[in-house]
């Protein structure tokens, strides 16, 4: 069996966007039987949340859509994850920048915006941050993530 693709979803703090991407793609890839040929993880730019649980409004946002997000934990980005993955995908683009600021030598992933990635077109390809909104822009991202969770299952359906 051939290792599987290995995704890591990179936001500012890794307790909004990119927890609910890593679900919506987790849930879309099982959907369509790919769980086994893809694996799916989050990371944050930042170690603010290290250890913590998504936002509570990311959990409740998820949960509306049948995805659970509690038994993910927070956690910054980290040196090895630029081998240990195949692709960076970023939530917008100062995250992308940040990324590829931090690009260790001997690097091996890729990196992309997230919705780029996944083909899906949202202006100038950033996944807002909800973090200082209301449950109406948690919504929005769910919106914008589940696309890409969508255009993703699109891109790996040949795999």
């Amino acid at each position: 069996m051939a290792e599987p693709l290995r995704l890591l979803v990179v936001c500012l703090g890794n307790i909004c966007r990119s927890p609910m991407a890593e679900g919506a793609l987790r849930h879309r890839l099982a959907e369509a039987g790919l769980e086994h040929a893809v694996a799916v993880d989050s990371a944050g730019t930042g170690g603010w949340h290290v250890g913590e649980p998504p936002d509570r409004r990311a959990i409740a946002t998820a949960a509306r859509h049948g995805v659970d997000l509690r038994p993910l934990r927070g956690r910054q980005l980290h040196r090895d994850d630029y081998t240990r993955f195949d692709w960076l995908l970023c939530a917008d683009l100062q995250n992308l920048a940040d990324v590829r600021a931090r690009r260790p030598p001997g690097a091996t992933a890729q990196i992309a915006l997230l919705t780029d990635w996944a083909g899906v077109m949202t202006g100038d390809g950033a996944i807002p941050d909800p973090y200082t909104g209301g449950d109406d822009h948690f919504e929005e991202v769910w919106a914008v993530v589940d696309a890409a969770a969508l255009g993703a299952v699109r891109r790996l359906g040949g795999r």
